[in-house]
C-alpha cells in the first residue's frame, strides 16, 4: 500500500455512489480527483462503455490516481486543472454534457499529515506553502508577509468565521516586525498565543480556523466552488446529478445557498420587491433535504470524516446559455 493510499479513505463513499446513480455507458466528472477513491467506485459501475474525467490541481494526487485507475484504460481521462474550469476541460477532451459530477472538497489526510512539506498541517513542522497547485507563484508565507492587519483579519473572518480574527491578525503583524514567519508550527504558536487560553476549543487546535482561512484564501477555494457549481449546472444533462462533500461551514453555506436558489427558493434579502438571485429559473431538484453525515463507525475509522456533509441535487431543466 502506498503512503497516499494509506492516508486517504474516500468519505461517505457508498452514500455518494447511491446518490450519483452511475450507470453503464455514462459520462461522469470527478472534479476533485484526489487519490481516486470516489472515481474508482464510479468507474466500476459505468462499465462497459462509460467514461470518467478526473480533475485535480495537485500533481502528487494526479500521479497516484493515474496509477490507481490505470486498469480502466481509455475509460478514464486525468486532467490537471481547477474544477471551476470544467467546461473548458470537457471541450478539450471532446465531451459535451455529462451524466454526473462529484466534488469532494478540502484537503486530503495525505496532504495534511502525509506530506508536511506542503504546509497544510499546523501540528507538523513544514514551510508555509499551502498551495494546491505548486505551479502557482504565491505561497502562504508571502500572504502573511504582505497583507495588512486589516486584510488578514478580514480573510480570517470571511473564510473561517474566526472569532478572534483581529487579535490573531495583530499578533501576526507584530511577530513579522521582528522576523519573517516561515514555518507552520511557528504560525500555529502565534495563533495559540493570540487566542485567550480559556477560549481554546476542546479537542481542536486553536489554529485550525486560521490555517483553513489562509488555505481557502490562497487557493481561491470558495470562489472556485461558486464558479464550479455554476459550471456544473451548465455541463450536466437534464437528469444528471451532482454530489458535493464539504468539510467546513463556509463551503457548506455556498453549496446550500446554490442548491436552494437552483431549486427555486429565493435567496434575496427580505423585503426585496423583485427577485434578483435567479431563483425564478428553477433548474434543479435537491435530493438531500438535510446533509448526509458519516456514521460513528466511519468516523472512528477515519477521523477526517467527522465534519463531512454530503449534499446532492438533480438537474431538471436547462440552465444558462449552454442549457
Amino acid at each position: 500500500m502506498s503512503l497516499m493510499e494509506e492516508f486517504h479513505r474516500p468519505v461517505l463513499l457508498n452514500e455518494t455512489v447511491e446518490l450519483l446513480v452511475p450507470r453503464p455507458g455514462g459520462v461522469y466528472v470527478d472534479g476533485t480527483l484526489g487519490s481516486g477513491g470516489h472515481a474508482e467506485a464510479v468507474l466500476e459501475r459505468i462499465q462497459p462503455g462509460g467514461r470518467l474525467i478526473g480533475i485535480d490541481r495537485d500533481e502528487d494526487a494526479l500521479g497516484f490516481a493515474k496509477r490507481r485507475l490505470s486498469r480502466f484504460g481509455d475509460s478514464v481521462i486525468v486532467v490537471k486543472a481547477n474544477f471551476a474550469d470544467v467546461e473548458s476541460v470537457l471541450a478539450e477532451v471532446g465531451v459535451g454534457k455529462v451524466d454526473g459530477m462529484v466534488l469532494d472538497l478540502g484537503v486530503s489526510s495525505y496532504q495534511l499529515t502525509g506530506s508536511p512539506e506542503r504546509g497544510f498541517s499546523f501540528t507538523l513542522p513544514g514551510p508555509l506553502d499551502m498551495r494546491m497547485d505548486r505551479a502557482e507563484p504565491l505561497t502562504c508565507e508571502q500572504v502573511l508577509a504582505e497583507l495588512s492587519e486589516e486584510e488578514l483579519a478580514d480573510l480570517l473572518y470571511r473564510y473561517a468565521d474566526e472569532r478572534w480574527a483581529r487579535r490573531i491578525a495583530r499578533a501576526i503583524v507584530e511577530r513579522r516586525k521582528v522576523s519573517p514567519i516561515k514555518t507552520t508550527t511557528e504560525l500555529a504558536d502565534i495563533v495559540a498565543s493570540a487566542v485567550p487560553k480559556r477560549f481554546h476549543p476542546k479537542g481542536v487546535h486553536p489554529a485550525t480556523r486560521t490555517f483553513l482561512a489562509l488555505r481557502c484564501y490562497l487557493n481561491r477555494e470558495i470562489e472556485s466552488l461558486e464558479a464550479g457549481l455554476e459550471a456544473a449546472a451548465r455541463v450536466l444533462k437534464v437528469g444528471g446529478r451532482i454530489c458535493t462533500l464539504s468539510y467546513h461551514s463556509t463551503e457548506d453555506r455556498v453549496i446550500k445557498k446554490f442548491f436552494a436558489r437552483a431549486s427555486g427558493k429565493c435567496q434575496c434579502a427580505p423585503g426585496v420587491p423583485v427577485c434578483t438571485c435567479g431563483a425564478e429559473n428553477r433548474f434543479m431538484k435537491v435530493l438531500t433535504r438535510k446533509p448526509i453525515t458519516p456514521s460513528e463507525v466511519e468516523i472512528s475509522e477515519n477521523v477526517r470524516a467527522r465534519s463531512a456533509k454530503l449534499r446532492a441535487a438533480e438537474k431538471t431543466a436547462c440552465y444558462g446559455l449552454r442549457g
